[in-house]
């Protein structure tokens, strides 16, 4: 009878994406791994196939909190365009101080990699098509309901979102919230992205 591996894999991807979130792809050794998941490397070949099936996975997870904290702001915001507005805070705000990295780990992957690693570049690009999907949902929920008009373009409305929300991270990373801790400039700046063209 084969032995089977005794090990949580969800824990274990949700540990290696912090990680990987915290150090970039190539950062991240197999040392590394072993020491943050507790597996040995040949565990690690056994389970996920390669560093890169793990990092493949990580991706997806990130990708999937990302979706479920985007439902949670909808589901604790009184409209579409509130859960947007939470959503980005969360992200732009939080995370520079209660996440392994401020930048995004997608923009993050897409920067660093290369044709060397076209399945990992490709899949994080799938992952930002996804969110953006996941926005674009959020935004003809708000035209259906009247906080967006309805001749504007939902898919571009999303797209600038997906923007906004990098450049604000990429913003907040080097200026940090402008010495106010609550984060008051970097507020103003997420209203400002609904209260201006193209919304």
């Amino acid at each position: 009878m084969a032995n089977h591996a005794k090990f949580d894999r969800q824990q274990v991807i949700d540990k290696a994406t912090s990680l990987y979130w915290e150090k970039g792809f190539h950062a991240t050794s197999m040392r590394n791994l072993q020491d943050v998941i507790d597996m040995r490397p040949g565990s690690i070949y056994a389970a996920f196939g390669s560093k890169e099936g793990l990092f493949k996975e990580a991706l997806q997870h990130y990708t999937e909190q990302g979706v479920a904290k985007l439902a949670a702001c909808r589901a604790n915001s009184p409209s579409p365009v509130a859960a947007l507005k939470l959503f980005m805070e969360q992200l732009v705000i939080n995370t520079q101080h209660g996440a392994p990295s401020g930048m995004c780990m997608l923009a993050k992957t897409v920067a660093e990699l290369t044709g060397e690693h076209e399945e990992l570049l490709q899949e994080a690009k799938r992952s930002f098509r996804k969110m953006e999907s996941e926005f674009e949902k959020l935004i003809v929920e708000a035209q259906e309901l009247g906080e967006i008009d309805k001749e504007k373009d939902p898919h571009q409305l999303a797209r600038h979102i997906q923007v906004q929300i990098s450049g604000l991270r990429t913003y907040a990373r080097v200026n940090g919230s402008d010495d106010d801790e609550n984060g008051a400039p970097l507020k103003q700046m997420i209203e400002d992205v609904f209260n201006h063209y193209p919304f």
